[in-house]
């Protein structure tokens, strides 16, 4: 608690725009001395108030020149983004001036931020839970507009409020519990073995939900990976290109002409898609190709999604036919391409369940392939779903506290005492703390005393 309370005493300061120059830049400062150090390092017209901009001049403190303009608004705690006095300097962007106003600010008695303090400090000062703090980090890493958006709800508690209502279910559970014990002499009865495995279930249905929508928080946060598969001069690069709408890879009509992997990061439905176009599978005897090749059984082995080219009117070789067969049980697509070649007499060869014939060259069925990756992306929960999981630490809690709430439900079917019930519903309740806050025993007894009319 000392540390905590050392940390607080702190006043920091950090440039909180990107490096390099720009039309504005940004010094942050926070902590009790934010609004005074501001003060020595600007030219103020008026003074400094809560949520209120403020014009101001930057001195040259050599010539006592003006050396820039600024605007400066000043956030009073608790009514800031890190509970602290916080004020944001945004000056023009250029990095001889950030500089300058970050080493007069240190000068004044301020201390260079950490990476990430200001969010740590806007936590621990109770203004952000985990999860909304993770939620920052996000919406900066959004490379779509979907994540972005994702990120802002989370940022907005959208976890929270969606774990609230379980948290809620059980910390009633656990106050009937400690009532029936603790105050058994004020004749508060036994809460029944039924009534508490019925309120054991409601609390462990919503967490199963929840801990469901991590197959679509992952991929919103991750994004996923597509490998583009087949023997060469079937027009994998051709596809490729079309996919990412540009020429990206080289295309010629000669085989083994992609020796290496090429990756190209897409977004499909806004979710990050990373293309790979690899080399063609084949036995060669040149070194080059076949070290393509390898790294090309390694993308798809590792790809989440899987494109098999195969050429329209011609049917699937013996080698194709295999890799087809080793895909079963995987997210994969079989395209035939060059549909613009395909001699009418010849048919359409084979057809795969899971199939969309295309034309790279005149763009025929590349927006039928789109669709059909999209439907592959998609998942049960669709894109309207609020508060998804998006990260291993928030899943692995809910995780957890399904695991001990299945470990009371059992104790209660075996008629085991409810002081070892609790034990085991206070572990979930410490798992979603982790995400939303603590509970304290404080918490507890408000809610015991709320509930039971005790000692009147």
């Amino acid at each position: 608690m000392a540390e905590q309370e050392d940390i607080a005493g702190e006043t920091i300061a950090a440039v909180s725009t990107p490096p390099g120059r720009g039309g504005i830049g940004i010094v942050r400062l926070s902590g009790p001395h934010a609004l005074a150090i501001s003060n020595a390092l600007l030219a103020l017209r008026n003074p400094l108030e809560h949520a209120m901009a403020r014009f101001a001049e930057i001195r040259d403190p050599e010539t006592g020149g003006k050396l820039d303009e600024a605007i400066a608004t000043y956030f009073a705690k608790p009514r800031s983004y890190t509970g602290e006095d916080l004020v944001e300097i945004a000056a023009h962007g250029s990095p001889v001036v950030l500089d300058l106003l970050l080493r007069w600010a240190l000068q004044q008695g301020a201390r260079l931020a950490r990476p990430g303090e200001f969010t740590e400090r806007a936590f621990l000062s109770g203004r952000l839970d985990l999860t909304q703090a993770e939620a920052v980090r996000d919406l900066i890493d959004a490379q779509t507009l979907y994540q972005a958006r994702t990120a802002a709800e989370q940022m907005g508690g959208a976890i929270s409020r969606r774990i609230q209502p379980a948290k809620e279910k059980l910390v009633e559970l656990i106050s009937l519990l400690e009532a029936g014990i603790d105050f058994a002499e004020d004749d508060v009865d036994l809460t029944p073995d039924e009534e508490i495995g019925t309120r054991i279930d409601a609390v462990g249905a919503e967490l199963a939900g929840l801990a469901r929508s991590f197959e679509r928080g992952r991929i919103v946060h991750s994004g996923l990976t597509l490998a583009i598969v087949g023997r060469p001069n079937v027009g994998k690069s051709s596809l490729f290109n079309r996919l990412v709408e540009r020429e990206r890879a080289i295309v010629t009509a000669i085989p083994g002409t992609t020796r290496d992997l090429v990756t190209e990061r897409v977004s499909l439905g806004g979710i990050p898609l990373e293309l790979v176009d690899t080399a063609g599978l084949r036995t060669t005897a040149d070194e080059a190709e076949a070290m393509g090749i390898a790294k090309s059984r390694e993308a798809l082995a590792d790809a989440d999604i899987v494109l098999v080219v195969l050429e329209a009117g011609i049917p699937p070789s013996e080698e194709e036919a295999e890799l087809l067969a080793s895909l079963h049980g995987r997210r994969f697509l079989a395209v035939y391409n060059k549909i613009d070649l395909e001699d009418s007499s010849s048919g359409q060869g084979h057809a795969e369940e899971q199939s969309i014939r295309t034309s790279a060259a005149t763009g025929a069925g590349i927006e039928a392939l789109r669709e059909a990756l999209l439907n592959m992306v998609r998942t049960p929960g669709g894109e309207s779903e609020s508060g998804m999981l998006t990260n291993l630490r928030q899943h692995e809690a809910v995780k957890s506290a399904l695991d001990a709430l299945g470990d009371a439900r059992a104790a209660t079917a075996n008629g085991t005492p409810h002081e070892m019930i609790l034990l085991d519903l206070y572990s979930a309740l410490r798992q979603l703390d982790s995400l939303t806050g603590e509970t304290t025993a404080d918490d507890i007894l408000n809610r015991i005393f709320s509930t039971f009319c005790i000692g009147k």
